[in-house]
This record gives structure tokens, sequence and C-alpha cells, in this order.
């Protein structure tokens, strides 16, 4: 596998990655749940020692949405992780699924797939997500380089009507996407953290680079849906808009206060109402 994503530079792939999700609502599902653990940026490579996760970790969360004044679950997410190879050396893979469960398709549907690779010291290498809404269809890929300690970011986006949107971009900060940050992240210190601290950082898809930003809001206690109660972190997360020129929050979400930081709950604003996520088990946690 990884020896095709070496040779697909701007290739497209075949539908077996094809999944649906609603206008950006995979796309703040995942980036929210990745941003959550940001830390701060200072070099390009951004070499960072892995404390939060090992090889053989599988998250399950359930998916609710406010459907007239009622949550109704309308599907399942799960993420694994597993150490493998890219391009011939060691590195992680992580891969995110969701699945919705038909009954709120018509408004709520969530079928996809995002794949992530990163280096033993967490910096990103690839980035693949397959979307589909309704009749629509796009690929987002990212390709990291480290040349002279920067960050050269390669993006590639395979539009409905088949066209591509290629581009680069080489940065003196470190780089992510909505997937291979969640990796890196889970490592960050927040000790230093104080209510209200804010950090921001800038995410690559197939159609460009945005600045993301996290303020924390404190502590509270969490119950998961697997009926276990979390001592959890509380963030709030944004992304600029050029069009009205601001900063807009997406969502509020609660990740584990110890050393794996992990996503016990996430509220999300949609455009066209809210949702959430529980954790619902942990497999090989660290």
């Amino acid at each position: 596998m990884c020896r095709g994503h070496k040779n697909s530079a701007f290739n497209t792939y075949p539908n077996t990655f094809s999944h649906s999700t609603p206008m950006r609502t995979i796309k703040q599902f995942i980036i929210l749940w990745s941003l959550l653990l940001a830390a701060t940026v200072t070099q390009a490579q951004c070499p960072l020692t892995n404390t939060a996760f090992t090889s053989g970790e599988y998250l399950s969360y359930n998916l609710y949405y406010n459907w007239k004044f009622v949550w109704v679950k309308v599907g399942t997410a799960s993420m694994s992780t597993v150490a493998t190879r890219y391009e011939g050396k060691e590195a992680f893979r992580s891969s995110l699924i969701t699945r919705g469960n038909g009954k709120l398709d018509k408004f709520f549907i969530m079928r996809d797939t995002l794949l992530g690779y990163v280096t033993p010291t967490l910096s990103p290498l690839y980035f693949r997500k397959g979307a589909e809404e309704g009749d629509r269809y796009t690929v987002d890929e990212v390709w990291y380089t480290y040349p002279a300690g920067k960050c050269k970011v390669k993006m590639h986006r395979l539009k409905n009507d088949k066209t591509h949107i290629r581009s680069e971009k080489t940065s003196d900060q470190c780089v992510y996407d909505m997937l291979n940050l969640f990796a890196r992240a889970r490592s960050f210190d927040p000790s230093g953290w104080k209510k209200g601290f804010t950090l921001k950082m800038p995410v690559a898809d197939g159609n460009g680079m945005t600045t993301a930003r996290l303020k924390y809001e404190g502590k509270e206690s969490v119950q998961g849906d697997n009926g276990v109660k979390y001592n959890c972190l509380k963030l709030s997360y944004s992304e600029w808009s050029d069009k009205k020129k601001k900063y807009r929050q997406y969502a509020t979400f609660f990740v584990t206060d110890d050393k794996k930081h992990v996503p016990v709950r996430i509220d999300i604003t949609l455009n066209f109402g809210s949702a959430k996520a529980f954790v619902s088990s942990m497999k090989g946690v660290r």
C-alpha cells in the first residue's frame, strides 16, 4: 500500500475508499477531533516523543444528531493505529471510519474513510480522504517532505467533475492535516496551560491550507457511552473564515486529562443543527 502512495503523486484512487459525508460535517468532526490536542509549533519537522499510544490501539464512538430537540443516534466511528512502513521506513498508520445507521441519512450522512501516516516521531508523511456528498465525490491527498528544516506540502483534490486542483506550499511551521494531527498532538504537554490559553496552527487538505485556533476552557468530568466517567480537559475549536474575516467556532470537546489524551466527547455545531460524539470503547490503549 505504501509503495502505491509513493507512485500516486496526484493520481486518483478507485472508489474502494469512497464514502458519504454531509457538506463539511466529517471534515469538521475529524479536524476538531485532531485539534483538540494541538501543541505549540516551534520548528518545521517537529519531531516529538510519542507518549500517548502504541500499535494496536482501537477507539470506538457513537454519533448523535439533534433531531427536533431529541438526540438520535445516527452512526458510529472508529479509529485504529498500527505500526507499519511508509516508503521503506518505519511509520504509524492511522485510519478513521464513520458509518451512518440510515435513520437520518437525508439530513446527516456519515460514511467516510481517512488514512494517514506519521513517522515514529509523529511528523506527518501522507494523508488521504475520500468523501461523497449526495451525488458528489471528491478525494483529498496531502504529501509531506522536510527539506532544509522546513515543511513542504504537496496538495491534491479530485473534484466531482473529475477536474484536479494541485498546489504546493513550503512553511517554516509544522503543517498538519485533520488525521495526522491527531496522532502527533496526543503527546502534547498542557501542564502550563491556564483557562483562556489559545493555540493557532496551519492545517492542510487537498484544496489548500487554513488557520485553526484552539482555546482551553478548563476541566470537567464527562461520562462516555461505555459508562465510565473521565476527568477531561475542555477545549473549543474555531477556524478562520476569509469571507467573513473572523474566526468561527465549530465545537466544544473533552479529552482525558492524562498522558493518553483520548477524546471522550465532542459537541459539534453544524450548518443544519448540532451533533455529539461519545466514546463507546477503548482497546489496546497505552
